[in-house]
């Protein structure tokens, strides 16, 4: 009879008895897979959801965008393919109460044909017709009603403009297309926009021109075409339904890439759980190993019984990891359901489910075949004592290890090759080795300096010590249970923190009270000095802005140039455009030089260094910008390093005076000023200047603190579960050795100790655990929360000492109540039974 198949016959009878000693690689495996399983799920049906709605979420089945107003003949030409046509306009304004009370909002102005898919939802219900007393008609989002006190029918004033207020503005279809950024959306007809005297030349505006084709026309041939016509200018921008939102795509795809690795981190954390049962497994097992092994059964044999029922606990571990996933998805869906761009179409989507299986199945695998392979190649006698004094360099055979190592490879693969940044993904596995690593050298050391530590009048100290280096003290598998969930704890507390710390302190000393867009260059004089009149402004800075789109770098077009993926933002849309005679103030210079006062040469640009760097351009390189449908070569002349923290006036790209002077534009500016007085500084400015629009930067901030604060609970979410797997494989390690606690705990009381020297050593022992794991996950979190901070998300990053304090304590705490629960347990234990037993 082969191996296999002992093993097998085995394998069916062992069984037969339960699975009691591998509960942890259930609960472990079923965590993971299950969070990794669910957050797949998710990602799949909400792209599934994009795809179906395409035409709906874009606003029609081609879009083409563009700063200036879209020529006759762009409509004709679709009209003349069959399409329907809706045009939009898309800006920012200041709408204004009959109080006086005024807010910014986001202004859409649309035709009579909008929206081409979808349903408008007002309220009350029904078209938005006319307005009241001859005034065109307003539909606002139902914050803005509140905030100004509108009633419908009430008049209020947009720019120069007045109208009246139909209602609230429930749901937009294109919401996803033109989401409302710096304020609640409002809408108005197109035919009423002139009238409101917002656009001049330069004005911060976008023009759409949207079209639903006959069934069965190919949208990207006719984006295609639509783009090569003599009337499409450089400025435009074509999208199809079938591209979705590429900015919502990328969006998922970062965000599932994020919670999947965390989802591995939970799984890895199980990883050592499934390690950790199989060894205990393999100890209640020890005596039935040792006797087979002596009455023959040779060694493959061995591993075959028990390979087979790990494989066979791993797969219903999987399978419930899979069904809780699905499940979760549900969940998550509804919890999610104003957080996520689309309602996901919820279904059956094999793909995440196959990989989720797989990242369970290979974790199984990498962290099973070692104890398993070392217990079959120890002898039958060294087994009874095995428990006690554990064989020397008892290892697997060359051949068991190198699949060890396959199924590690395998593993790490996979999380590569699915990820949607492979370079990250490799980073976090070498990042998670590394970090398994550390904690092992940590236990090392606790171990030697347990062993060193002078405690001869103190019984419950030196006994506490000794049970940390102890033949077969699961030091090393306590610090790393628990130090890797917090761990990521850590740094995630560290990520947030840092981020909310950039906002909530380091902003508002340095910040502006208010920006103001659009201001004409015939009112820029004025404007500073209306401005400057309101009592505690303190400070009016103006800068000329234009609108551009970057064409081309180095002669290369934009769609073929090789950037980085964090600068490749940049590439997309229109990008602000200023000229300035002088650098602003607390420029640093990186590369090259600025140009002198009196230049009026070639026109020059001064490049935000981080994005010259990500698309290979520097001093003396090219970028093509296309300004109002006409292409200008800038030749770059510096780099800068921007500080971007201030929120002062300053741009990516500034341009030399000269050629861009002569072109349409507005200009920008930053007022400061005493908080107080905000209302009458935008009550004064709006007044004067019905066109510009101004942006109270608190309210911005406090935007920003919300979208933070949300994005805080998702980060500790994934963290909390990392912890919580932590936390399981920990309870498995205590609930691993509870037998010889018992033993312990009993032939320590026959002896003579008392129940408080007892708990005092466990007390030494599982605090010295806590307080290293926490230190250790403290330095990691610093060092993973520095990384990330600053080099994946470029901002600047700031020591936290309360939250790495937190975390110390907080492992401490864990590590002293799961400790406690395992001792409590221990004393009940009556002495005599176990007694007789030995």
């Amino acid at each position: 009879m082969s191996n296999w198949s002992l093993g097998w016959r085995l394998a069916r009878r062992e069984l037969r008895g339960g699975v009691r000693g591998l509960r942890i690689v259930l609960a472990c495996l079923a965590l993971g897979v299950a969070a990794i399983a669910a957050v797949g799920t998710l990602r799949a049906a909400v792209e599934a959801g994009l795809e179906a709605d395409g035409a709906r979420l874009l606003g029609g089945d081609v879009v083409a965008a563009n700063s200036r107003p879209f020529p006759p003949e762009a409509r004709a030409w679709i009209e003349a393919q069959g399409g329907r046509v809706a045009e939009l306009v898309l800006m920012r304004a200041m709408a204004v109460a009959p109080s006086g009370e005024r807010t910014l909002v986001e202004l859409k102005a649309a035709d009579t044909a909008y929206p081409l898919y979808g349903v408008l939802e007002l309220d009350p219900p029904g078209p938005v017709g006319t307005g009241a007393n001859g005034l065109p008609p307003v539909v606002m989002d139902p914050l803005v009603a509140q905030r100004l006190n509108l009633a419908p029918g009430a008049e209020l004033r947009i720019g120069e403009a007045r109208f009246a207020y139909r209602g609230g503005l429930v749901s937009e279809p294109d919401k996803v297309a033109g989401p409302a950024v710096l304020g609640p959306r409002a809408l108005i007809p197109l035919a009423s926009l002139d009238a409101a005297g917002l656009i001049q030349p330069g004005s911060l505006v976008t023009y759409e021109i949207r079209a639903a084709l006959p069934p069965g026309t190919d949208g990207r041939a006719f984006a295609s075409a639509l783009r090569n016509q003599p009337f499409a200018d450089g400025g435009w921008r074509v999208r199809e339904a079938s591209q979705g939102q590429p900015g919502v795509n990328r969006f998922l795809d970062q965000a599932a890439s994020f919670l999947v690795l965390a989802g591995l981190t939970a799984l890895l954390v199980g990883g050592i759980g499934v390690a950790t049962g199989v060894r205990s497994w393999l100890e209640q097992r020890g005596r039935t190993i040792a006797t087979l092994r002596c009455l023959g059964a040779p060694a493959g044999a061995i591993f075959a019984t028990y390979l087979i029922q790990v494989i066979g606990l791993a797969l219903l571990g999987i399978a419930i990891g899979l069904v809780a996933g699905y499940g979760l998805t549900w969940a998550a869906a509804l919890a999610l359901a104003d957080a996520l761009p689309v309602p996901p179409r919820l279904g059956f989507y094999p793909l995440p489910l196959a990989l989720a299986a797989a990242y369970g199945m290979l974790t199984a695998l990498a962290f099973a075949l070692w104890p398993l392979g070392r217990a079959q190649d120890i002898p039958g006698a060294a087994l009874f004592r095995d428990n006690i004094q554990p064989v020397a360099g008892a290892r697997p055979r060359i051949g068991l290890i190198l699949a060890n190592a396959a199924a590690v490879a395998l593993l790490v693969a996979l999380v590569v090759g699915t990820a949607e940044r492979p370079l990250f993904a490799l980073s976090f596995c070498a990042a998670a080795l590394a970090t398994l690593g550390l904690f092992r050298v940590a236990a090392a050391g606790l171990q030697a300096v347990a062993r060193r530590i002078p405690a001869r009048s103190r019984p419950s100290l030196r006994l506490g010590l000794a049970n940390l280096h102890r033949p077969g003290a699961p030091t090393a598998l306590m610090l790393v249970s628990l130090g890797i969930g917090l761990t990521t704890l850590a740094a995630i507390a560290l990520i947030q923190g840092n981020l909310r710390y950039q906002i909530s302190e380091s902003l508002p000393d340095a910040a502006p009270s208010f920006f103001f867009i659009d201001v004409q260059s015939d009112q820029a004089a004025e404007f500073d000095r209306v401005a400057g009149a309101v009592p505690g402004v303190t400070e009016v800075k103006r800068v000329p802005s234009l609108r551009a789109r970057i064409a081309a770098v180095n002669g290369v077009p934009v769609e073929q140039v090789q950037a980085t993926e964090e600068t490749r933002w940049a590439l997309r849309g229109d990008r602000g455009l200023t000229y300035a005679a002088t650098p602003p103030e607390g420029t640093r210079i990186v590369q090259g030089q600025w140009w002198a006062a009196d230049y009026r040469g070639e026109p020059l640009v001064s490049l935000d260094d981080r994005l010259a760097r990500g698309w290979n351009a520097g001093p003396g390189s090219t970028i093509t910008v296309n300004v109002l449908g006409r292409d200008i070569p800038l030749r770059v002349a510096s780099t800068r390093d921007i500080e971007w923290r201030g929120l002062g006036l300053n741009f990516t790209m500034i341009a030399s005076p000269g050629m861009l002077e002569a072109a349409p534009h507005t200009h920008i500016a930053t007022v400061r000023g005493d908080p107080a007085r905000d209302a009458s500084l935008l009550r004064a400015v709006t007044d004067a200047f019905p066109n510009v629009t101004g942006i109270r930067v608190r309210d911005a901030l406090d935007a920003l603190g919300a979208l933070l604060r949300r994005l805080g609970t998702a980060l500790s979410s994934t963290a909390a579960l990392t912890l919580l797997s932590g936390l399981l494989v920990l309870a498995g390690a205590v609930a691993a050795g509870q037998r010889r606690r018992i033993r312990d705990a009993v032939v320590l009381k026959t002896l003579g100790a008392t129940r408080a020297q007892i708990r005092r050593a466990w007390l030494v022992e599982f605090g010295l655990l806590g307080l290293v794991a926490g230190i250790v996950a403290a330095a990691v979190g610093t060092a993973a929360s520095w990384g990330v901070t600053r080099f994946v998300m470029r901002a600047d990053w700031t020591f936290l000492p309360g939250t790495l304090a937190g975390t110390i304590i907080l492992c401490v705490v864990l590590t002293l109540a799961m400790g406690y629960a395992g001792t409590a347990l221990a004393l009940r234990a009556k002495a005599a039974p176990l007694l007789r037993n030995e």
